[in-house]
C-alpha cells in the first residue's frame, strides 16, 4: 500500500502519480551530522511512502538510519511522524555517546 505525507499526517493512496509527486516533495524528515574522530556520521529519518509491515497491522512508514561510525547501518522503523522524530533524536543521542566516550577517554590519557 502506498501512502503520502501531508504535514505530519499520512494518507493511503492508490494513485501512483500522486504518490510519486509526494515522494519528490517530501524531503528527509530530520537529518543530523556528527563529526567523531575525523569521521562524518549521518543520522537520517525519512518517510518511506510504502507500508513496510505489508498490511499486517499499523503501517510502518518512517525509517531512521545511521551512516558511518560505530553504528553504521543501524536502522529502525516507525508508524507515525511523531514517533519517528522522537526516535531520531534518541538515535542521535546513541551516536553522540560515542563522541562523549571518545573525548572522555582522550582526556583520561592526557590527549
Amino acid at each position: 500500500m502506498m501512502y503520502i505525507l501531508v504535514g505530519k499526517e499520512t494518507f493511503p493512496t492508490n494513485d501512483v502519480n500522486e504518490w510519486g509527486v509526494n515522494r519528490q516533495i517530501t524531503p528527509n524528515i530530520v537529518h543530523d551530522i556528527f563529526e567523531i574522530g575525523g569521521e562524518s556520521i549521518s543520522v537520517s529519518t525519512v518517510f518511506l511512502g510504502i507500508d513496510h509491515r505489508h498490511g499486517l497491522g499499523e503501517p510502518i512508514l518512517f525509517e531512521t538510519m545511521v551512516f558511518g561510525g560505530k553504528y553504521d547501518g543501524y536502522q529502525d522503523r516507525y508508524c507515525t511522524y511523531d514517533e519517528a522524530v522522537l526516535c531520531h533524536y534518541i538515535t542521535c543521542e546513541m551516536v553522540d555517546r560515542v563522541r562523549i566516550q571518545r573525548d572522555n577517554k582522550l582526556k583520561e590519557i592526557g590527549i
